[in-house]
């Protein structure tokens, strides 16, 4: 089997304590990590830095398993601790449980050498010893495993460059992207996000010579969300500021707006943090956006149309990923060609309507909530790298709509009312039917994503949102105007 190997130097404790950060950012389930090394050589001390991190608390109590011979701890990934030394046999091993926390999480063994034999061939071991006042490590493991390591220890490096080298890291949030966040907090200063987005490698062309994420004019490096940031903030929004950037890495450093939401404990809508939002959406709407913004010299971001293309080719998710789920059958061309010539005819409505800058992901985890702030600054906009100039109604029916949560038929209402009395001079009726239009667009886009995320990606967890999401689409197709369109779905068994 095939290995890497990378041999770095710990100065001190702290070095230690960074390094198990850096482990348990890329620690993943499956992973065995042997820590090898003489008695002193700092074996617990690293395997407590990584459980501490997992578990996103810098006071957990990890004792040495001496004597327990293995400790369990919970955290983002599952992770069991063992310690070796006192075992008889590599048979204990099985008695310990070794095989069923690599089904679910992450394994830390301490003295692996006692049982070398019965150990994962493709574990990662760290081998410490002694180098001046201090530690030289030697890590090896396969190569999936080194580039995730590489990356994570890219991150320290950019962390280091921008003045929080000796920050704690410790895991956010990652999302349906290739995207993850980090919060990182160093001792006197505020603590800061971290972004994690490398550029994201062109898929296969599908139409045209042009791949996905092109067509759909996804953000495929960190500079756009560095753009709109920018003009969100000099219109006076509340986006993140920016503290650091590597646009070649796809690395950001940015403002920390807060972490409480427009959602209760329950995790409800709180029906007046939702007309705040679309309140605030009116604002925006009002204004002219650039279409080109400065990111960094010589880096400019031209802000994609949200044009037929992108509309057509992400409601064709639905039709590539859910329906075949649905129906149990793949969709042959005449069912195709029907989607497309109703859809078709449903982007005609949108000839005329308003266009704005359209942040495309316009609802709840995506809103802070900032107590105590009054104006455009109590609402914080975060995660709108994908922002397009498009119909204005997109953006409201991602919030009267919110995927990830139930929004009553009375709240969606409350929201657009909100929304259509704070605008003026406005042309309610069409508007509505734009809203029909884009809600639809956005609830079948969804389905198709949601399929594809447990299908393709292994992330079964979002076909728990099925449900909701045909409710919204029912309800968007009610609008008289398409009729013909609600006509294919309850044709084709969607509704």
């Amino acid at each position: 089997m095939e290995r890497r190997t990378l041999r770095l130097a710990l100065a001190d404790e702290d070095a230690s304590r960074r390094l198990g950060e850096d482990i348990a950012a890329i620690l993943a389930p499956g992973d065995a990590v042997l820590l090898s090394g003489d008695l002193g050589m700092g074996k617990t001390t690293l395997a407590r830095a990584i459980v501490r991190a997992l578990a996103g608390d810098d006071d957990l109590d990890v004792p040495s398993p001496t004597f327990t011979l293995v400790q369990h701890y919970d955290g983002r990934v599952p992770v069991r601790h063992f310690d070796l030394y006192r075992i008889a046999s590599a048979e204990e091993l099985e008695e310990l449980g070794l095989a069923e926390a690599l089904a679910d999480g992450a394994a830390l063994v301490e003295w692996p050498e006692r049982a070398a034999d019965a150990l994962p061939a493709d574990a990662v071991t760290v081998a410490l010893s002694e180098e001046g006042a201090g530690r030289a490590v030697a890590v090896s493991g396969p190569p999936a495993f080194m580039d995730r390591l590489g990356r994570s220890l890219a991150i320290r490096a950019f962390l280091d460059a921008s003045g929080f080298g000796a920050a704690a890291r410790r895991f956010l949030t990652g999302d349906a992207s290739a995207r993850a966040y980090e919060t990182v907090s160093l001792t006197g200063r505020d603590p800061v996000i971290l972004m994690d987005s490398p550029r994201r490698p062109d898929g296969p062309p599908i139409r045209d010579g042009k791949p996905y994420s092109r067509i759909a004019h996804l953000a495929e490096s960190v500079a756009p969300f560095v753009a709109i940031a920018t003009a969100l903030r000099e219109a006076g929004f509340c986006a993140p500021g920016i503290h650091a950037m590597d646009l070649e890495q796809g690395l950001l450093l940015v403002e920390n707006l807060g972490s409480e939401g427009i959602l209760d404990a329950d995790r409800r809508p709180i029906a007046g943090r939702y007309a705040a939002a679309a309140e605030l959406l009116a604002e925006m709407h009002a204004k002219k956006w650039p279409r080109r913004i400065a990111v960094a010299e010589g880096v400019v971001h031209d802000v994609p149309a949200y044009d037929r293309g992108a509309l057509a080719i992400e409601t064709g998710l639905l039709i590539d990923w859910y329906l075949p789920h649905a129906s149990g059958r793949p969709v042959d061309e005449e069912v195709r060609a029907a989607y497309a010539g109703a859809w078709a005819q449903a982007f005609d409505l949108l000839e005329g309507a308003e266009q704005t800058l359209v942040l495309r992901d316009y609802h709840s985890p995506n809103l802070i909530w900032r107590a105590g702030r009054k104006g455009r600054d109590r609402l914080g906009l975060i995660d709108f790298q994908d922002a397009v100039i498009g119909p204005a109604a997109y953006d409201v029916a991602s919030l009267a709509m919110d995927a990830r949560v139930d929004v009553s038929p009375e709240l969606e209402r409350a929201v657009i009312d909100a929304y259509c009395t704070a605008r003026s001079g406005f042309d309610r009726e069409a508007f509505e039917a734009a809203y029909a239009v884009m809600a639809a667009q956005r609830n079948s886009k969804i389905l198709g994503i949601f399929v594809r995320l447990k299908e393709r990606d292994g992330k079964p967890g979002y076909m728990a949102h099925l449900p909701r999401i045909r409710d919204y689409l029912s309800r968007a197709l009610a609008h008289p105007a398409l009729a013909g369109l609600r006509g294919f779905y309850a044709r084709a068994g969607i509704l």
